[in-house]
């Protein structure tokens, strides 16, 4: 099911803030090349992060799930100046190449990228994240949430990629990661400790503010 037509994508990408050329690469290596390139954020999706990023001058980012880097480089866009943004990845494979477009970047410095198992290295982080966003394994989404909460600062935001699954909450379907993710949402929006909407962007982005 997509959530929006390709009309209106189109039309929506024409009104936004046009995509950076080292964005537009990346996309386009990562379709040709990486293996499950639904995964990118993209276009649209990249600006709307650009600009909540931007509003809030984040100075630390915690990103679960780097994938190709398309979505770091976009909260890179907001940090503040002395900002910096950690982003964990399980996939060695996709490391160089990941090097490779921060290393082109104007926020090389800016991005502390690691890789392993982020629930082992949660804990160890000594941080308060303005911002943490959540797009790794979908099984673990609540289990990121619960490891983070305390981490982010009040007023600080969490946000959730994926979280409409194609539209398949919506069809009560039984299979094991859209059971997850209904099972994430309703936790969420039972939690009284936060405020929070699911924006219809791309495939849902559930954005989380700690009261």
């Amino acid at each position: 099911m997509e959530l929006i037509n390709e009309t209106l994508k189109e039309y929506l990408d024409r009104y936004c803030e046009p995509e950076p050329e080292l964005l537009k690469h990346i996309d386009r290596e990562t379709n040709l090349k990486v293996l499950l390139p639904r995964m990118l954020s993209g276009h649209y999706q990249g600006r709307v992060i650009s600009m909540i990023t931007k509003l809030v001058n984040p100075r630390r980012i915690l990103e679960i799930g780097t994938f190709t880097g398309y979505a770091t480089l976009c909260f890179a866009e907001g940090l503040a100046p002395d900002g910096k943004i950690i982003t964990l990845d399980i996939n060695e494979e996709l490391e160089d190449r990941v090097r490779s477009y921060f290393n082109q970047s104007d926020y090389a410095e800016k991005i502390d990228y690691r890789i392993g198992n982020a629930s082992q290295i949660i804990p160890l982080l000594d941080e308060v994240f303005d911002i943490v966003f959540i797009d790794a394994d979908k099984k673990n989404n609540y289990n990121y949430y619960l490891q983070v909460f305390d981490k982010v600062r009040p007023g600080g935001i969490i946000i959730v990629d994926n979280v409409l699954w194609s539209g398949k909450v919506l069809e009560n379907k039984s299979d094991k990661d859209t059971s997850n993710i209904m099972g994430f949402n309703d936790a969420v929006a039972q939690d009284n400790r936060v405020e929070k909407l699911i924006l219809p962007v791309r495939d849902g982005l559930f954005v989380i503010r700690k009261k």
